[in-house]
């Protein structure tokens, strides 16, 4: 896995090969920032990145200049790994340990991009979950994106809030909006 842009530009991070993680490919990284860059100034927007992995997803954000980013995980040997790169990289990602559908009904804190990585494998009704929780308890700001990334046998198309969806290779990525 590497650093697409910003400070970290091409600087390559290698996880440890135990961790039950599938991170996001270079391409649709890329992509996906290309879309949130012709929405957002980066710098400006708080983040929330949910089932964090090896927290790839808010390393970019991080590199790329995001002051406020929170990376939620309930495995603890990503926690471990997000910390020391947080630490090495001198990052400010806030890191929690927690179930992420637990986290989503305690928080209070609204976000402008929410991004969630969950397992492929994981269930349809959780995956419904993800946008229902985060628009029950109105945790996007007004102009915020839910993004969910998934494989292309999952749909969320019909859910509400669903705005579009784009594919890359083997992962689509689902926007939801207020």
């Amino acid at each position: 896995m590497r650093i697409i842009s910003g400070r970290y530009r091409g600087k390559r991070l290698i996880a440890p090969k135990k961790l039950p993680v599938r991170p996001t490919t270079d391409m649709a990284k890329e992509s996906l920032f290309n879309i949130l860059n012709n929405q957002f100034y980066i710098e400006d927007i708080k983040v929330l990145d949910l089932f964090a992995g090896t927290g790839n997803i808010s390393f970019e954000f991080a590199s790329r200049g995001a002051n406020s980013i929170t990376a939620v995980d309930s495995h603890a040997g990503c926690i471990k790994y997000i910390s020391k790169i947080n630490e090495e990289l001198d990052f400010n990602i806030d890191i929690i340990k927690s179930d992420v559908f637990q986290y989503l009904k305690r928080t209070v804190e609204k976000f402008d991009v929410i991004f969630a990585d969950p397992p492929y494998n994981l269930d349809l009704e959780k995956f419904q979950q993800i946008p229902a929780l985060v628009f029950t308890n109105t945790l996007l700001q007004e102009d915020g994106l839910l993004i969910i990334e998934h494989s292309p046998q999952t749909n969320l198309s019909d859910l509400p809030n669903f705005k579009e969806q784009r594919k890359y290779g083997s992962s689509v990525f689902s926007f939801f909006q207020n």
